[in-house]
């Protein structure tokens, strides 16, 4: 490794931070990370407790449509550290990884702790340096970068380029709160409004269904709104609705809301039969069985499927006059969703750092030699690794235009 001269300041010890690092330790900067923090990547790990969920296996133009809006921006970087980069990335940490049923790609230990390990004893052997219980505060007149400890004590302290990996704001007691939005909008800098993303939402369910059914989950359904459709499970809560199949479409969701005030979600809760084959079902003689044994033994539905269908019809019982338009309730029973879970609650956010706030190489329009990487840029994708994924690349993406910009000043 050729040393350079160059003293880099990284704010956020997260994977998009600690990235960046080794980049620019391993192209011979010296570089200290700060973090607010008493220790680095607690997202990263709290992310890996149900098994660190990397990245994804499918076909790179596949994947990189999963960015949506933003596939034009976040792609190029994804093309440039893509996801068997990732994966040889990990493995030379001495960690394999490993393919699931679903095509997303695990670490072999599915934990996230034993690579961090591994990964923090690779950045001090390039030199990295950490401080933590640091909270950066902006720059002072002189362009030195501001931090403020525990006790309120004040540091400045000046670098050849910084970067910037903070995180958005979801799940502020790991770390990434958001104040940042409040500094970089000081300086004139865009960044749009953060929102929640891959997050549940608000449905008013009655006290009955709420009292049997909270934290209870919903198997084997299909979930959709406008021209999407996903296949998955979700989970009941006092306040409303969440899970995996309603991460996926958590994003169109949120926008109608937003628009509209409210949005009406679809559940297949008997994917398996078709319409035709439900309403055969549905025809069979009901032999003085109430609706509910009924539903259970002729359409072969769970008790909290059964539920959330007579909530339907405790509203408007007239789906359940004739087995053809039970079939088509059951086969696509609305839940009109009024608000996303808190931000806080959310598993990633959206907004950010807006795009014309930064060149092509990720360093901000209105601070030269700062640039900004991984989730507090305006960009979301669902979970599946597609969020470690994006984080990763464009901390990857950041760290070389970092390098090209200091080798060219």
């Amino acid at each position: 490794m050729e040393k350079n001269d160059f003293k880099i300041v990284i704010v956020g010890a997260g994977p998009g931070g600690l990235m960046a690092a080794q980049v620019l330790a391993g192209a011979g900067c010296s570089v200290a990370v700060y973090d607010r923090m008493p220790t680095p990547g607690r997202k990263f790990l709290m992310a890996g407790r149900g098994g660190l969920n990397m990245t994804h296996s499918e076909a790179l133009e596949s994947f990189i449509s999963r960015y949506g809006a933003s596939a034009d921006w976040i792609g190029p970087c994804v093309r440039a550290f893509p996801p068997d980069a990732l994966r040889e990335w990990c493995e030379k940490l001495g960690h394999k990884t490993v393919v699931g049923s679903s095509g997303r790609v695990f670490p072999e230990e599915f934990k996230s702790s034993p690579l961090l390990r591994s990964w923090l004893k690779k950045l001090g052997e390039l030199g990295v340096t950490f401080h933590f219980r640091q909270t950066w505060a902006g720059w002072n007149d002189s362009g030195e970068m501001i931090f403020q400890d525990a006790d309120g004590k004040t540091d400045f302290v000046k670098a050849d380029a910084a970067l910037l990996a903070l995180g958005g704001a979801s799940w502020p007691r790991l770390g990434s709160d958001g104040n940042w939005v409040s500094v970089l909008l000081h300086e004139k800098i865009p960044v749009a409004p953060l929102r929640p993303a891959n997050c549940g939402f608000e449905v008013k369910w009655s006290e009955r269904l709420v009292q049997r059914y909270t934290g209870q989950p919903v198997k084997s359904m299909r979930a959709t709104f406008g021209d999407k459709s996903v296949r998955g499970e979700a989970m009941v809560t006092e306040k409303g609705i969440e899970g995996g199949a309603i991460y996926a479409l958590s994003s169109a969701l949120r926008d109608e809301i937003e628009k509209n005030g409210k949005a009406i979600l679809h559940l297949d809760l008997r994917p398996d039969l078709s319409l035709e084959r439900l309403t055969e079902k549905l025809e069979l003689p009901q032999k003085g069985q109430s609706r509910s044994t009924f539903l259970r033994k002729a359409a072969g539905m769970s008790p909290i499927a059964i539920s959330l269908t007579q909530e339907i019809l405790h509203k408007d019982p007239r789906p359940a006059e004739s087995p053809a338009s039970l079939a088509a309730l059951i086969k696509a029973l609305p839940l009109t969703l009024t608000a996303p879970f808190s931000l806080e609650r959310a598993i990633s956010s959206a907004g950010g750092i807006c795009r014309e706030a930064l060149d092509g190489n990720f360093m901000l329009i209105e601070k030269p030699g700062v640039f900004a990487a991984g989730e507090m840029l305006d960009w979301e994708a669902p979970t599946g690794g597609y969020l470690l994924q994006g984080t990763f690349s464009t901390a990857f993406a950041a760290a070389q235009g970092m390098l090209l910009w200091l080798k060219g000043r």
